[in-house]
C-alpha cells in the first residue's frame, strides 16, 4: 500500500513539474515573440521614419499603379489597331487613350515628378486627340511622339508587366514603340512591312 501511495505521489509530482515547465516555456516563448514583434515594429518604424514616402515611391515605380497601367493598356490597344491598318479603330482608341491620360493621378509623386508628368501628359493628350481625328498616315506620325511620351511616363510610374521597346530603322529616320510581346509587329507600316524592326531593350 505504501508502495502504491509513493508511486502516486511521484506521478503527481512529475505531472506538476511538467505542467510548470510547459507554462514557463510558453511564457518564455510568448515573451520572446512579443520582444521579436516589438523589435520588428521598431525596426520598421526606424526604416520608414525618414524615408517612408520614398519607399512607397520606389515600390510604385517597380509595380506601377492602376492609372498608369490603364494608360498602357489603352496605348497597346491603339498600337494593335495601327498594326492592323485599322484607321477607324485607331481613332476610337486615340480618344479612349486621351481620356485615360487626362485621369492619371500624379498626387503620389514628388513635386519634380509631378511637374514632369504634367508636361508629358499634356503632350501625350494632344497627340492622342490628333490620332482620334486623323487619317492613318497622320495617326502614325502622332503615334511616334506619343510612344516617346508613354516611355517617359513609365520611367517615372513604372510598369506592372514586362514591356519590350522595339525599333524600326526605316520609319522617319528610326522610330521606337512599346509592346507587351517580344515578337515584332510594326505599327508604323502595318501589313506593308509587318515584321520590320527589332527589340532594343526590355523594361521591367
Amino acid at each position: 500500500m505504501k508502495k502504491v501511495r509513493l508511486t502516486t505521489i511521484m506521478v503527481m509530482a512529475f505531472i506538476s513539474i511538467s505542467a510548470m515547465s510547459c507554462k514557463d516555456a510558453k511564457t518564455e516563448n510568448s515573451t520572446n515573440s512579443e520582444m521579436s514583434t516589438e523589435e520588428d515594429h521598431s525596426k520598421m518604424n526606424h526604416d520608414n521614419s525618414d524615408g517612408h514616402h520614398d519607399v512607397d515611391k520606389k515600390e510604385m515605380a517597380m509595380n506601377g499603379d492602376g492609372n498608369s497601367q490603364t494608360i498602357l493598356n489603352d496605348y497597346f490597344n491603339l498600337k494593335d489597331a495601327l498594326v492592323a491598318d485599322d484607321n477607324a479603330k485607331a481613332k476610337e482608341l486615340g480618344a479612349t487613350l486621351a481620356t485615360s491620360l487626362g485621369k492619371l493621378d500624379i498626387s503620389k509623386y514628388t513635386d519634380a515628378q509631378q511637374s514632369e508628368l504634367k508636361d508629358i501628359m499634356e503632350d501625350a493628350i494632344e497627340h492622342a486627340e490628333h490620332i482620334s481625328e486623323s487619317d492613318i498616315k497622320h495617326q502614325r506620325e502622332h503615334f511616334k511622339v506619343l510612344s516617346k511620351d508613354v516611355t517617359d511616363m513609365i520611367a517615372i510610374t513604372g510598369t506592372q508587366v514586362k514591356i519590350y521597346e522595339q525599333f524600326c530603322p526605316m520609319y522617319d529616320g528610326g522610330t521606337a514603340w512599346l509592346s507587351t510581346k517580344e515578337e515584332v509587329r510594326n505599327p508604323y507600316y502595318g501589313s506593308q512591312m509587318l515584321k520590320c524592326g527589332k527589340v532594343q531593350r526590355e523594361i521591367n
